[in-house]
This record gives C-alpha cells, structure tokens and sequence, in this order.
C-alpha cells in the first residue's frame, strides 16, 4: 500500500431499504442509469456537512420520488471492494412511505419486488443486505 492510500479515506453512502405501507414484504429497487447497470437499493453518496439521515431521505426522494420515513438504521456495510468504483462504506436504513415511486435522477426504471422476486442482476452488494434484511439477520 503506498502512502497515498494510506492517507485516503473510504466514501461515505447510505442505502434504503424503502417498505411500502399496506404491502408488506414488499420494497422498491431502481434499475441503474449509470454503470455498474443493474438493480439496487436507492441510495448514494452523502453530501458535505449531511447526515447519514438526511442523506437517506435526499436520495430516496431524489432516486423514487418518494418522501419517506426513516424506521431505523438497518446495517453498516463495509467491505473494501463492495463498489468497483470507489472504497465506500454505507449506512442502510430500512424506511416507509405511502407514496407512488416513480424513477427519477439516476434511476432509469424502478420495481416494487419481494424475496421471491428480486431481479437480476442486483449489483454492488446489495443482494447480500436484502438476503440479510429478508431474513431478519439484523
């Protein structure tokens, strides 16, 4: 490792796990815009002088259209190669909302799916956090 990696530090992102009132086992997925393409959980990187909490909700409603209510934080995720892009580390929230998602900023298409649906392919790691999160491991 040299010195320069040594002295940077990962990215801080958030991930939702957004539930749908009155549609239970039911969330919302996006579909990439941009690469790495594929299904995953709305989220992005959080801003300077943010919170992970205001981050959450800034990227759902930025990603779904959707204003939702941060339940609890779900899970830290962290492993160094979880994003090809960059090291990031992310804080998932599962929250709710009774809203309609409608696909919007780097979001092309979006889906409202369960554990027995989940589409392919889910990138980044996220299969892992809704294997975790449909299986109550946190």
């Amino acid at each position: 490792m040299t010195e320069e990696q040594k002295r940077r530090n990962p990215f801080p992102t958030v991930d939702i796990i957004i539930e749908l009132e009155d549609r239970e086992g039911e969330i919302v997925l996006i579909e990439r815009k941009n690469p790495p393409h594929g299904w995953a959980l709305p989220g992005g990187f959080v801003d300077w002088g943010e919170s992970l909490e205001d981050a959450a909700v800034r990227e759902a409603m930025e990603e779904t259209s959707l204003r939702v209510t941060l339940k609890r934080q779900f899970h830290a995720y962290s492993q160094p190669d979880r994003d090809p892009r960059h090291h990031t580390i992310t804080m998932v929230f599962v929250a709710t909302t009774s809203g309609e998602p409608k696909a919007a900023d780097d979001a092309m298409n979006l889906g409202i799916f369960t554990d027995k649906t989940l589409p392919s392919p889910i990138v980044f790691d996220h299969a892992d956090i809704l294997r975790d999160y449909f299986s109550g491991r946190y």
